[in-house]
């Protein structure tokens, strides 16, 4: 499965925003988030903030067969979840997400799993 991951700066002015749409997908609109979620190919998707010096960034990784098939039914879906989503995005970040990703996908460099050893004299 492929594994795509994202990070985002959101603007200081729209983080209280953002927030509350993260605290929301994951409390009350859980389920149409999980089947929109579904309805796209993911099957895991995670979300953290990072705070820094220049301010709040959202780092996504999303678990999905197709991350070219998942970016394109995020622009094309009519679901209401999906359309509002496609708003909030726009709201926060500025971009459009029913137009071209305005930068390229990530590009995986080092993808690791280092093997169990023991540990001792």
């Amino acid at each position: 499965m492929p594994t795509i991951a994202l990070a985002f700066p959101i603007p200081p002015e729209k983080y209280e925003t953002w927030r509350a749409a993260i605290t929301s997908l994951a409390g009350e609109r859980r389920a149409e988030y999980d089947a929109s979620r579904r309805r796209l190919g993911v099957e895991r998707s995670r979300t953290w903030v990072q705070q820094t010096p220049h301010g709040p960034v959202e780092i996504l990784v999303v678990d999905v067969a197709d991350p070219a098939q998942y970016f394109h039914g995020l622009a094309t879906s009519q679901e209401p979840f999906d359309v509002d989503f496609r708003a909030f995005i726009q709201d926060v970040y500025g971009f459009d997400l029913s137009q071209p990703l305005p930068m390229p996908l990530p590009e995986l460099l080092l993808d690791s799993t280092p093997a169990a050893t023991s540990v001792g004299p």
